[in-house]
């Protein structure tokens, strides 16, 4: 099981933060309580996080009750954008005008000035996967918290040339996305799972975001 933190304030401003490590707004903290409580019944044997404090304050909400042990793992940080890290796309775009017709959260077609490219990324994500699946047995689970450049690289890393298929997807503050199988055989069960706090008690959605 895949999960992206929850909300920062750069994440409310749509900066990008890369590895610049920023906390959990009270938002953010508020969806990694509801994750919490709706994944208190499900069990892992092994519990992963990108070391930045947003995806270790979420794994850390989902594991608290668990007495389950997290490790923190740097190869699950975001990618490294660079001289972009702080910027919102249009503050980015006016300094590189040769982006302005690039697709603002693809990250396959840029590599951020002094930033990281998509093949690095994947490569180091890829290692993790290896790493993680070598641990598990048939019938063990993992959850990885980390963050929605992660993510991406874990669908083309884990689909290979499927991959092409899920490149308008968007993955949503603290969202689950599910895959099942077996190396050689995996099957994306669930992307985007979210549960949002209501007054009435929590809701859950899942879906695919295009767009």
């Amino acid at each position: 099981m895949f999960v992206r933190h929850g909300r920062t304030a750069w994440n409310a401003e749509r900066r990008f933060q890369g590895q610049t490590d920023i906390p959990l707004d009270p938002i953010g903290q508020a969806q990694a309580q509801a994750l919490a409580l709706h994944l208190r019944s499900e069990s892992f044997q092994l519990a992963l996080a990108s070391d930045l404090t947003r995806a270790r304050m979420t794994a850390a909400a989902i594991c608290e009750e668990r007495g389950l042990s997290l490790t923190l793992e740097a190869e699950l940080r975001e990618m490294h954008f660079g001289e972009w890290e702080g910027l919102t796309w249009d503050e980015i775009v006016a300094r590189w005008p040769e982006l302005a017709n690039r697709a603002e959260t693809n990250p396959r077609t840029y590599t951020p000035a002094g930033g990281e490219s998509w093949d690095a990324l994947s490569e180091r994500v890829s290692r993790v996967i290896e790493r993680v699946t070598a641990q598990l047995g048939p019938d063990d689970r993992a959850l990885l918290v980390s963050h929605a450049g992660v993510m991406h690289a874990v669908v083309r890393v884990m689909f290979g040339a499927q991959t092409e298929l899920a490149q308008g997807l968007r993955f949503e503050h603290a969202s689950i996305m599910r895959i099942v199988g077996m190396p050689g055989n995996w099957r994306l069960a669930a992307v985007n799972e979210v549960v949002r706090a209501l007054d009435s008690g929590l809701h859950r959605s899942a879906f695919s975001e295009t767009g």
